[in-house]
């Protein structure tokens, strides 16, 4: 069965469904930098992959990635981080390209996050999502 694509817009429940169907062994490596904090080091990263679609101007499916508090609240569908569980993050799915037809961003929206882009969100939200 051709699952439904949620790619960042998978509810906790959802994200429990795409557990048999995410190889988290896949996910490149947690970085090692310690005390990652949103502002400092992942809004650049948002700021330069995601804000056209998931920023102040444009929220498609009422998803925000502009603050810590908009991207801990989810979308209209539900939350996309599991604070201190990135392998679990439906978000980290999506930017690892893990979910079938679900690369966020898109190809035609802009270049896929780096190996160490990845790491390093993972990193923040292993840390606590600070």
């Amino acid at each position: 069965m051709k699952h439904i694509v949620l790619g960042l817009f998978a509810t906790a429940a959802a994200t429990s469904l795409f557990a048999a169907d995410v190889d988290v062994s896949k996910l490149p490596p947690v970085a090692a930098k310690k005390d990652v904090t949103f502002d400092k080091d992942i809004k650049p990263i948002f700021e330069k992959s995601c804000f056209s679609c998931h920023g102040a101007e444009k929220q498609k499916a009422k998803l925000r990635v502009d603050s810590r508090e908009a991207t801990l609240k989810g979308s209209s569908n539900g939350e996309i981080v599991v604070v201190g569980k990135s392998e679990k993050s439906s978000l980290v799915h999506s930017i690892a390209g893990l979910i079938e037809d679900g690369m966020m961003p898109p190809e035609d929206k802009g270049e896929p996050l780096t190996r160490e882009q990845i790491g390093l969100v993972r990193a923040w939200i292993d840390q606590g999502a600070k």
